[in-house]
This record gives C-alpha cells, structure tokens and sequence, in this order.
C-alpha cells in the first residue's frame, strides 16, 4: 500500500515557545500561576538580606509557601472556571446538545 506524496501534508512545527503558547489561550490562569510564583519567590530573595532576626530557614519557608499559595491559587481558580464553563454556560445556552 503506498501512498501519494503530493497529498502528504507535514504536521505544523510545534516548538516549546508555540506549545506554551496554545497551552495558555487554553487555560489563561495557570501562566498566571508561574508569574506569581516567579515574582514571590524572586522577591523572597531580594529580601533575603535584610530578613532581621529571622532564621533563614524560616524565612526560605515563608517564601516557599507564599510561591506555593500562588500556583495552587491559579489552578483552583482555573478548575472552578473550567467547571463553571463546561455545566453553568452549556444548561444557559440550550440545554443537551447532541
């Protein structure tokens, strides 16, 4: 069986940069999510020096779970609207759908 090479058409080229880029049109929040925890955690650094009597340990601490909170922030909001999407706007515009 071979097949005709004139028809054949490659696949778009996806690079990390496009497959981030279509990952994000698809669920805006979780980019969102990243830049949070990039700038908590770049800001639990720059403060590093200047922590006062703080253990360090404490302070890596602090600035762990704040970085954390951002991520699991970003997601929760992403799933609640994604649920909100796929049941409250598909009974709103119609009904079942076959």
């Amino acid at each position: 069986m071979s097949t005709d090479e004139s028809s054949w058409v490659p696949e778009r080229e996806s690079t990390v940069g496009t497959k981030f880029l279509q990952k994000a049109r698809k669920s805006p929040l979780v980019p969102i999510g990243m830049v949070g925890f990039t700038v908590v955690a770049a800001y639990g650094l720059y403060r590093l020096k200047e922590r006062g009597s703080m253990k360090m340990s404490v302070h890596l601490i602090h600035t762990r779970v704040a970085a954390q909170a951002c991520v699991v922030g970003a997601v929760t909001l992403g799933a609640i609207y994604s649920m909100y999407k796929d049941h409250f706007l598909k009974e709103s515009s119609g009904g079942t759908q076959k």
